[in-house]
């Protein structure tokens, strides 16, 4: 039977599968259970730079009060930190603390207050939409690796760095990210874009859960950097089915991160997405993660073009046009 045991940010993993920041991983039930289904490690939900400031009065605040297990998004640090504690005491998997601002300050200090709760890795989520023109790409670009190297100098524990796509050379900020101090990188930060309602005229907050025809772009992205600066890579957006893990895999990454798929299907989602990798394994012969990672990363298919310019012609002269 085929070993799924996988390195992520120097921690060993038994498994590819991680389930990412979601309102599953904001509860101590939900971290159980995803455990039991076979998670090879748990991002815990967001700690937003809004939430920072310290409200006694907040529920959860109080591990006496309300529901100290859970730290769903919008319940604070102090229900933050309960949770983190909790969840390394009950669980033997590797538990990821994730942080989500826009400014240094407040992200330095609960970054070290999160290794501090014994956090095994941190997740920088820098999600952040520049709608000033007087802001440089450059700027916007200096602004992640200013974060990066402040949080690197804060803390000891592995950091990776979840990105948007939306960069006019996203390798060269990747190779920055890395000098600056990240371990690893997620691709990639799935933007949720507002709505409009036309008869109230407002604008409203929309949420649709991701298909797997979304894994294109981080694909693309993974297979592009495999073992360019020797980090981890995590596939995020788009993985549903074994087949999806299987392809990130092959494109060089590391772990395959799931959230919607999970959120729409639940913890137990995973049990067969496991089984089905392990039969893909063993009928291509593959006894190992490390075996197939990256088999057709760039660097390994004999047209390295096919994930560059190239593509998108053959592409689009692989349409054929309607016949009337």
């Amino acid at each position: 039977m085929a070993d799924l045991r996988t390195r992520y940010l120097g921690l060993e993993l038994q498994s590819p599968l991680v389930a990412s920041s979601s309102p599953l991983t904001g509860s101590l039930d939900g971290l159980r259970k995803l455990e039991a289904a076979g998670a090879g490690a748990v991002v815990l939900p967001s700690l937003f730079e809004e939430e920072l400031a310290e409200d006694p009065g907040r529920v959860g605040a109080d591990p006496q009060a309300g529901q100290p297990d859970q730290a769903g998004y919008g319940a604070g640090p102090a229900a933050y930190l309960s949770l983190l504690e909790q969840a390394k005491a009950s669980l033997s998997i590797p538990v990821v603390a994730s942080l989500n601002g826009t400014s240094r300050g407040g992200w330095v200090r609960h970054a070290a207050r999160l290794e501090q709760g014994g956090a095994d890795a941190l997740e920088l989520n820098i999600y952040y939409v520049s709608s000033r023109p007087g802001l440089s790409g450059g700027e916007v670009e200096g602004h992640y690796l200013d974060v990066v190297r402040e949080v690197r100098r804060a803390i000891g524990i592995p950091l990776a760095v979840k990105l948007s796509p939306y960069f006019s050379s996203l390798a060269n900020l990747a190779g920055q990210l890395v000098e600056a101090g990240a371990n690893g990188l997620v691709l990639f930060n799935r933007f949720y874009q507002p709505d409009l309602d036309v008869e109230a005229m407002e604008v409203l907050p929309a949420l649709e859960l991701s298909s797997s025809t979304e894994l294109r772009l981080p694909l693309r992205w993974i297979a592009i950097l495999h073992r360019r600066w020797g980090i981890s890579l995590a596939a995020s957006t788009g993985v549903h089915t074994a087949e999806d893990v299987v392809k990130v895999l092959l494109a060089g990454a590391d772990v395959a991160m799931m959230t919607s798929a999970l959120l729409h299907n639940g913890p137990d989602h995973l049990r067969p997405v496991e089984m089905r990798l392990r039969d893909w394994m063993d009928a291509h012969r593959y006894e190992t993660i490390d075996q197939l990672r990256g088999q057709l990363s760039q660097r390994s298919v004999p047209d390295p073009g096919a994930f560059e310019r190239a593509n998108y012609i053959k592409t689009l002269a692989s349409r054929t046009a309607p016949s009337r």
